[in-house]
C-alpha cells in the first residue's frame, strides 16, 4: 500500500475500542464504487451503487454472469497508523459475502503490503437479512485478541469486517457475530453481539485509496489510474517509479472534493516513454504542513510495461 515499512499482521487484542458503533447509530457505511466516498450519506437507504462500478478495472473486465467484483477492505501501514485499504476482488454470485469475508480473515491480499487484523478468526457463514448481517463463526475461532495490541487495532479489525461486508451487501444493516450455536458474542472486545455500523470512514480508511492499476498489472501507452482521497485543497499528487526507485514521471490530479470524505479522481498518465519493464505508481495526499506533520498518506501498485 505503501513506500514505507508495510503493515505486519497484527495480534489481537481483547480490548474496546471507541469509534465502533452500536446497531441503529447514524454513521457513514462504505460503499463500493468510485461516484463518491466509502461512506454512505446519513440515511437507511442502500447504497446506489454497486461493487462492479469501477469500469477500468483489470478484474471487472474479467467478471462473468457468475461472479462479480467485491470490495475487501485489508490493513495497511499509514502515517497515523494502521488503516483500511480497499481491494476489488472477483466472487462468486452464489454467496459474495462469505468469499470477500474468507479473503479478509486470511489476509488473501493482492498488494503484498496489505494484511488483516483478523488472524485466527474462521467463519462458517454469513448471512443478511433486513435487520441485520450475521456472520456464524467456526468452532475453532478466537473470540480474545492476543496481548499487546491497542484499542484502535482492536477496533480497526472489526471495522475491517464490517466494511467489507456492508460493502458487498450494499446495505446499512448492523453487522453481528454469533457462536457456532447461535448465541450472540462479542468479538476482540467489540460490542459486535449487539450489531455494529462503519465508523466515519476518515477515522479507519487510508486517505488515499488506489482502485486501478490493481497490483500486478500490464499496461502500454497510457495508464488509466482511478482512486478515491481525501487530500489538502482535493490535490493528489503522484508518481510512476522505476525498480531502482527514481520517479520517472509525475504530476497530479484533482479530486471531486476533499475535506469531510473520500472523494473520486482520476488520471491518464503517459507512460509511452517508458522502457519495457517493471515500475510502481504511487498515489498520495498533499501535505501542506512541509514535512512537519506526520506526513503523506500513500498507495502503491507495481505495474509492468510490456
Amino acid at each position: 500500500m505503501n513506500t514505507r515499512t508495510s503493515l505486519a499482521v497484527l495480534a489481537l487484542s481483547g480490548v474496546l475500542a471507541t469509534g465502533l458503533t452500536a446497531c441503529g447509530d447514524d454513521e457513514p457505511e462504505p460503499v463500493s464504487s468510485e461516484t463518491g466516498s466509502d461512506a454512505a450519506a446519513t440515511t437507511t437507504e442502500a447504497p446506489t451503487t454497486t461493487p462492479t462500478e469501477p469500469t477500468s478495472s483489470p478484474s471487472e473486465s474479467e467478471s462473468t454472469p457468475d461472479a462479480g467484483a467485491a470490495p475487501v477492505y485489508f490493513t495497511g501501514d499509514t502515517p497515523l497508523g494502521a488503516r483500511l485499504y480497499r481491494e476489488f476482488r472477483q466472487v462468486e454470485a452464489d454467496n459474495p459475502l462469505e468469499e470477500a469475508a474468507a479473503l479478509l480473515v486470511a489476509g488473501d491480499a493482492l498488494d503484498p503490503d496489505s494484511g488483516t487484523l483478523l488472524g485466527g478468526v474462521t467463519i462458517d457463514t454469513v448471512t443478511q437479512d433486513d435487520a441485520a448481517i450475521v456472520v456464524t463463526l467456526g468452532e475453532d475461532s478466537i473470540l480474545k485478541a492476543g496481548k499487546g495490541t491497542s484499542a484502535e487495532d482492536a477496533s480497526l479489525a472489526v471495522q475491517s469486517l464490517v466494511y467489507t461486508l456492508q460493502g458487498v451487501a450494499q446495505a446499512r444493516v448492523p453487522v453481528r457475530v454469533v457462536l457456532a450455536d447461535g448465541t450472540p458474542t462479542d468479538l476482540f472486545g467489540q460490542p459486535t453481539a449487539e450489531g455494529v455500523t462503519a465508523a466515519p470512514e476518515l477515522d479507519v480508511l487510508a486517505l488515499v485509496n488506489l482502485t486501478t492499476p490493481e497490483e500486478g498489472a500490464t499496461a502500454s501507452g497510457t495508464l488509466d489510474v482511478e482512486g478515491v482521497a481525501s487530500s489538502f485543497e482535493a490535490t493528489v499528487p503522484y508518481a510512476v517509479l522505476d525498480e531502482a526507485g527514481k520517479e520517472v514521471v509525475s504530476d497530479f490530479s484533482t479530486a471531486e472534493g476533499w475535506v469531510d470524505k473520500l472523494y473520486p479522481f482520476t488520471a491518464e498518465v503517459d507512460i509511452s516513454a517508458l522502457a519495457p519493464g517493471t515500475y510502481t505508481f504511487v498515489a498520495r495526499t498533499d501535505d501542506p504542513s512541509g514535512g512537519e506533520g506526520p506526513g503523506a498518506f500513500e498507495d502503491t501498485k507495481t505495474f509492468t510495461v510490456g
